[in-house]
């Protein structure tokens, strides 16, 4: 881990507050830009100016107040998959966090958009990690929009949607399965052989694949699919079930003008 000075944070600040992008105060100090997005977002926290002190588009704190839906769908669904809320004790403000493969720069793109629609007064981030970025949006009300969040992995506990949350799942089907597809899931090109005529031939057809270790969150996957009308299949690993397959043409075709490869 790299340790910046006091000095070197006190500069970044100076020059942040006089309006400096976040790109050029790295350039200038050679510090990450991460790391100066993230004194930039402490600075204001500390000052009560974070964005959403005053305004939010919290469903609980103020519910007049509209949600993008379709965006909290997949999002919501993003959450469940790869993301995680994190409040550290020395900050005033939890994150929620998706970690997202940099072989799909496409679906980070697609994750921040969602935060910056569900969170239209606070600004997503992203921290670069090793194959990888977390992409993060602080918000003081993330436990209201995810009330899943809770201590130990998702997998050891019960994991339920509150009323609403599945009222706008059941609207949006397609965000929601995108969401656990571009988190959790696949789509990729199987193969199998067979005798025909004497001769073995190979035949190679697409499938959508869905993997995660939580009964509840694989029962919300299939709930969406049966909803849909899409054929599934329950793949097991060690004796329990583990994958979820959908791989009938038809559903696939679907599946294909809704969701498509991951980009």
């Amino acid at each position: 881990m790299i340790f910046h000075t006091l000095e070197a944070r006190q500069k970044a600040l100076t020059l942040l507050r006089e309006g400096v992008p976040n790109a050029e105060v790295a350039r200038r100090l050679s510090v990450p830009k991460g790391t100066i997005g993230y004194w930039k977002h402490m600075d204001r926290d500390k000052r009560g100016e974070c964005p959403g002190r005053q305004s939010t588009s919290c469903r609980v704190c103020a519910p007049e107040t509209p949600l993008d839906r379709p965006a909290y769908s997949y999002l919501l669904a993003m959450y469940l998959g790869d993301g995680h809320i994190i409040h550290p004790k020395q900050q005033r403000v939890p994150n929620l966090m998706v970690t997202l493969d940099d072989a799909w720069p496409g679906i980070q793109d697609e994750c921040e958009r969602a935060m910056r629609a569900v969170f239209p007064h606070n600004s997503p981030c992203r921290v670069r990690k090793k194959g990888c970025h977390n992409i993060k949006v602080y918000s003081h009300h993330l436990t209201h929009l995810f009330p899943q969040h809770g201590p130990g992995k998702k997998h050891d506990r019960p994991i339920r949607l509150a009323s609403w949350q599945q009222e706008i799942a059941s609207a949006h089907p397609w965000e929601f399965l995108r969401g656990f597809i571009h988190s959790d899931g696949c789509r990729f090109t199987n193969w199998t052989t067979r005798i025909v005529a004497g001769e073995r031939k190979r035949y190679e057809y697409p499938r959508y694949w869905f993997t995660n270790v939580s009964d509840d969150i694989r029962a919300m996957y299939t709930d969406t699919l049966d909803l849909l009308g899409l054929e599934w299949t329950e793949c097991y690993r060690h004796g329990n079930p583990y994958n979820i397959s959908v791989a009938r043409k038809a559903s696939v075709a679907l599946m294909d003008a809704h969701i498509g490869p991951k980009y």
